[in-house]
């Protein structure tokens, strides 16, 4: 009879309470979804462009990518508590040296680096201790924890605002950092994986043929590895992109005002929130490629949208961004869970790293190109006719590429 207990609780009860404290730790994290409510206070303070404004996110957004992997390394050796908690404090470290920074090259450091290097230690282990915990609903599981990270402009958004216009911004910036090392740390303590071999009731792990070996250096040698990853770097360089320039194009192409504008960015974080849970049901339903599919779909649909799109289409703009939002936090669920699907599961922390590296150069030029073609052709508007080739390319490559060729391991329910 099973008795592991998890806070007090049956194992199978208790479990459930890793998501919530999931989604608080990855809340923290996700304010960097909210940086667009920086970028004008932060232009005014330091004299800086546009442009300019956006480069601490961008950088932000690569190193967390790059720093995701290696952490998935250490969560085996070190614990998830202990990462949990390194990660915590580098970012409070980060957003409190942001205060102080005399200039945007500094911040770039300050808030890019050192912040982005917390969020990329801490954020793979809630997802890693949920999927531990939640081997028959994996998907949904991670859906709902990765959730936080989404919906975190929804409630940081509005914080962050009230305390720049209150307080004006270097002292938000210590404000948030010295909250978020203290949740983090507080959570941190709380985290941890079930015992080896542990199951729910009525489930059970079997081991299946496989086509390639288990080793993470075969896995990258697949055909679905490399599928996975180009599907997920267009998924990331459209959101984030669309993330980005929201407000912006809100102001320039619909001629909303900037206040209008950034009340937008909180009912866009519902969307991107909303996309984890329900994208990473459809991924645990049915095959990752057709939740691959549909998300493309609701893209090039946003796309076309927004190439229409001018003075005074206030719903077209509302539509095509919350569709481009709740696309991007489908693939926050879609590529953990079909990491999870398409490869083995008990190296998942490790391989997830790895395909998370496709976040990383989606994330990079996402935020780049976009911008680009502002300073080009004087509008964005031709960038959402690149958001919808990349759609079509990614319903091609999902549709004919992203399969199971590589099976490692398969798990099912089996009847009590």
């Amino acid at each position: 009879m099973d008795e592991t207990k998890v806070f007090g609780m049956p194992a199978e009860k208790g479990r459930w309470l890793f998501v919530p404290l999931g989604i608080i730790v990855l809340l923290c994290l996700g304010t960097v979804y909210s940086w667009s409510i920086f970028r004008k206070p932060l232009e005014k303070l330091l004299d800086i462009s546009a442009t300019e404004s956006l480069l601490p996110f961008t950088i932000l957004l690569v190193v967390y990518a790059v720093l995701m992997p290696i952490a998935g390394f250490f969560i085996d050796r070190y614990g998830s508590s202990t990462v949990t908690a390194v990660g915590g404090i580098v970012t409070g470290i980060g957003y409190i040296l942001s205060a102080f920074a005399p200039n945007i090259t500094v911040l770039a450091i300050t808030y890019g680096v050192i912040a982005g290097a917390g969020v990329g230690i801490a954020y793979g282990v809630p997802l890693a201790v949920a999927a531990k915990w939640f081997p028959d609903k994996k998907g949904l599981a991670v859906g709902l924890t990765v959730i936080g990270f989404g919906l975190s402009p929804l409630i940081t958004a509005p914080i962050a605002k009230y305390l720049i216009d209150t307080y004006q911004l270097r002292q938000t910036f210590l404000t948030l950092g010295i909250a978020f090392t203290v949740i983090v740390l507080a959570i941190s303590a709380t985290l941890k994986r079930p015992p080896a071999g542990w199951t729910p009731a009525g489930f059970t792990v079997y081991q299946t043929t496989t086509t390639v070996g288990s080793d993470r250096a075969q896995m990258v040698k697949s055909p679905t590895f490399y599928a996975l990853w180009v599907c997920y770097t267009i998924g990331t360089f459209v959101g984030l992109g669309a993330i980005g320039i929201s407000s912006p194009v809100a102001q320039e192409i619909v001629k909303l005002d900037a206040r209008t504008a950034a009340a937008t960015v909180s009912l866009f974080a519902i969307f991107n929130g909303l996309g984890r849970p329900i994208f990473g049901w459809i991924t645990d339903r049915f095959k990752p490629k057709y939740a691959a599919i549909a998300n493309y779909i609701l893209i090039l649909i946003a796309s076309i949208m927004m190439t229409q799109a001018g003075a005074g289409q206030v719903a077209t703009y509302l539509i095509a961004f919350c569709l481009f939002w709740l696309s991007l936090g489908g693939w926050l669920a879609i590529a953990p869970t079909a990491t999870l699907t398409l490869f083995d599961p008990a190296d998942y922390a490790k391989n997830y790293g790895i395909v998370f590296t496709a976040y990383g150069v989606g994330a990079f030029f996402g935020t780049i190109v976009a911008e680009k073609i502002r300073d080009t052709f004087g509008s964005y508007t031709n960038a959402f006719y690149v958001t919808a080739i990349l759609a079509i390319f990614g319903i091609i490559v999902a549709a004919f590429a992203l399969k199971k060729t590589v099976v490692i391991a398969a798990e099912a329910d089996v009847p009590s």
